[in-house]
């Protein structure tokens, strides 16, 4: 098949399932290309978005993603790095090195491999974009994810550097950390649930998706470095217990 660049190219990691499928359709609805990379296909996908089984911690896996990818459609304008091991938390006197090991190499180490590959594959291009999905635990957490918050507050200052060492590129370099946003189950909750939320409501995968797609149009182009917490207003709240 020869090269399709008549539309704008989005890489999504981790985008067949929670909010990565949520930011794939978004994405494909938006009228981009999407291709979703993730472990396994997780969830059906719809009619023109590409899946490429990858493993984002394994580099010649990334690698031979994005070579797949130039070959079929000459480039990539846009890389969503959401990838993650998301459900961990474990007492620091019970987590095994491999497995801190294994959360940092695919949140962290993941989006970096996925960055390189994504610069390379842009180059030429007047107009990129990565948007690097962090989390509000970046900088404040509970006890028992020192794994999933220390991968998070790097990915935060991954995002910091990139944007100042690609200042001689048209690419920028953002974060988005999200805070309690429910890709399933939603009418479950609970009054409390929502209520604590200053907004008066827990977060849907569209909170994210909307943004990201604000971060991705390229006239947003001043915007550079900027972590975007989506909380509901929570990491504003002084919590004390009563």
């Amino acid at each position: 098949m020869g090269k399709l660049i008549n539309k704008k190219v989005c890489v999504i990691t981790g985008g067949t399932g929670g909010i990565g499928y949520h930011l794939s359709l978004g994405f494909h609805e938006a009228g981009y290309q999407v291709i979703a990379l993730d472990r396994e296909q997780r969830n059906p996908l719809a009619g023109g978005i590409a899946f490429i089984k990858t493993d984002v911690s394994i580099a010649e896996e990334v690698q031979h993603a994005f070579k797949q990818i130039t070959v079929q459609y000459g480039t990539v304008h846009v890389l969503i790095n959401n990838a993650a091991i998301s459900v961990f938390s474990k007492p620091i006197s019970d987590i095994s090195i491999e497995e801190f090991d294994a959360v940092l190499n695919v949140n962290l180490r993941g989006s970096f491999i996925c960055a390189k590959e994504f610069i390379h594959a842009n180059s030429g291009q007047d107009y990129g974009r990565i948007i690097n999905i962090a989390s509000t635990r970046w900088n404040q957490n509970e006890a028992n994810w020192e794994a999933y918050g220390s991968s998070k507050g790097g990915l935060v200052s991954l995002t910091n550097t990139l944007a100042v060492s690609l200042s001689n590129r048209p690419i920028t370099v953002n974060a988005i950390s999200p805070g309690w946003i429910q890709t399933e189950g939603y009418e479950k909750l609970t009054y409390t649930d929502h209520a604590q939320h200053p907004s008066g409501r827990v977060g849907i995968p569209r909170d994210i998706v909307n943004a990201c797609l604000f971060l991705a149009d390229e006239q947003n182009d001043f915007i550079n470095g900027h972590n975007l917490v989506i909380d509901g207003g929570m990491t504003k709240k002084m919590v004390y217990e009563e």
